[in-house]
């Protein structure tokens, strides 16, 4: 759970009484980000453009990290030799899971 100091939290009101000066905080750097409050609870959270996207890349880069991962899973399949392989009933047994309470 991300946590926030008093000055990163603004009632809904306040962020847009003091929008210039959030803008140019988070541009700044003197804040890392600003949650805005409707109700007393947290509805959105404001980050530089500079933020957003160093955590679009790190999400992109996640994502070929994971695609890498699948293509090597599907490469060793397709490596492995048939007769490697296990029939479902086999692959029960082996388990010991009864194919009919499935």
């Amino acid at each position: 759970m991300v946590s926030y100091t008093q000055n990163e939290l603004l009632s809904i009101t306040d962020f847009t009484k003091s929008i210039s000066k959030v803008l140019g905080s988070l541009k700044e750097h003197s804040v890392e980000k600003v949650g805005v409050l409707k109700n007393n609870k947290l509805q959105a959270v404001v980050i530089s453009t500079d933020e957003y996207e160093r955590l679009k890349e790190l999400e992109e880069l996640m994502n070929n990290i994971e695609h890498k991962e699948i293509y090597e899973t599907v490469q060793n399949r397709i490596d492995t030799p048939k007769s490697d392989y296990l029939s479902i009933d086999d692959m029960a047994k082996k388990l010991n899971v009864n194919i009919n309470d499935l």
